[in-house]
């Protein structure tokens, strides 16, 4: 029998067309092997096991994940994993901790479909996939609202008619599980219990959270991912007045709108990319379009961490992470340009290269502590599913 304390964690996090991988030996996290399958479903399908990339297809989630536990790497049976931990991106009202998959939760997890079209229906699939061939262990779902669960009434709700704030329509936040895995690293930094911080998620998605004494008290995503920070390819934040005018005015339908908005807004709607690492080329190379977009993107960033400074009645850290965060040295500098008012002094040196200096980057006169931590979204999920068996 198993020693209850002792387990493999395998996470998955599965997208439309891909299926991230990682997995764990608890209790000393040790990573035994991640990777991911890519172009699910179509002509040609892609995996990375640890350092080895292969070429294949895969009709489907079920035959990517067969593929893994049967290939060379994964050297386990598929009774020697205790529990499958699943990113599941929308929770709504129902869910606002990790739970044990059971069919009462698939079936709540398929009617919040609606709330998250482009998510939640991968999700379903890699829990669906993962019973099937892990039917001996447990299944847990982590979900990326939870950690915004503990957002006041008076920040997360619309001031719309009530009857549709009880039909769910409120604000729920994004990126939760990333917000919660690096403002932890940051408490610890500052050893604090006590303490007010700033996260940044920049990727192609991107939100900020203000956060008081670990728990997220309000944040820039909404009832769904468009509001907020400028993205890849999503807007931020937008007068919903535009929305009608292109409806009833242009003539847009609404499946319109929604592809404009979720695909073809943010940077690429003003370089014609959303690639942040080809918009600064692009700049340094002179592109009007791509200094336009780093004013535009950086500037919103500027005007959430003022809002939340002001909400948190003042700050102790600011956290940058995601692919963008944690790589552009350009980003960063712009979005604390002329700070120093509030505290906020940026060492232009160690912001070149942070990893030298244990992802601190804050000046030495700066009031505020100013941090660059990657992001692991997996080993949160991995820590969340081991609590939620272990409690």
């Amino acid at each position: 029998m198993r020693n209850k304390f002792e387990m493999k964690i395998l996470v998955l996090n599965a997208g439309s067309s891909s299926l991230k991988f990682k997995l764990f030996d608890y209790p000393g996290r040790k990573v035994l092997l991640e990777g991911i399958a890519e172009k699910i479903g179509e002509e040609e399908s892609y995996i990375r096991i640890n350092e080895m990339r292969e070429q294949t297809r895969f009709n489907n989630h079920f035959e990517a994940l067969k593929y893994l536990i049967e290939s060379d790497d994964f050297s386990y049976s598929p009774e020697e994993i205790t529990a499958v931990g699943h990113r599941v991106v929308h929770g709504g009202n129902t869910f606002v901790r990790p739970v044990v998959i059971t069919q009462e939760v698939k079936k709540k997890i398929r009617e919040l479909f609606v709330l998250a079209p482009l998510h939640n229906p991968s999700n379903l699939t890699g829990i669906e996939t993962a019973e099937k061939l892990f039917p001996h262990a447990i299944q847990a779902a982590v979900f990326d609202t939870a950690f915004h669960a503990s957002i006041p009434e008076y920040e997360h709700r619309y001031a719309i008619p009530t009857h549709f704030y009880e039909k769910g329509i409120r604000q729920y936040g994004f990126h939760g599980i990333s917000h919660a895995y690096v403002s932890k690293k940051a408490r610890e930094k500052l050893q604090s219990e006590e303490n007010k911080i700033i996260t940044l998620h920049l990727g192609n998605g991107a939100s900020a959270t203000a956060i008081q004494n670990g728990k997220s008290i309000a944040t820039s995503m909404g009832f769904g991912p468009l509001p907020g920070l400028m993205m890849g390819t999503r807007p931020g934040d937008l007068d919903p007045t535009i929305i009608l005018y292109l409806q009833e005015t242009l003539g847009f339908s609404s499946d319109e709108i929604a592809r404009i908005l979720n695909k073809e807004s943010g940077l690429k709607a003003i370089t014609g990319y959303n690639d942040m690492r080809t918009i600064e080329k692009l700049y340094e190379d002179g592109n009007r379009k791509a200094l336009l977009a780093l004013e535009m993107y950086t500037r919103r960033i500027k005007k959430y961490i003022g809002a939340y400074m002001a909400i948190l009645n003042g700050v102790d850290a600011l956290v940058f992470t995601g692919g963008v965060g944690e790589n552009s040295v350009l980003v960063r500098a712009w979005s604390l340009l002329d700070m120093e008012f509030a505290g906020i002094h940026l060492d232009l040196e160690r912001n070149k290269n942070p990893h030298s200096f244990n992802g601190e980057i804050h000046h030495q006169q700066s009031k505020v502590k100013i941090y660059v931590i990657p992001t692991d979204e997996e080993l949160e999920i991995a820590e969340q599913t081991y609590n939620l068996i272990n409690s």
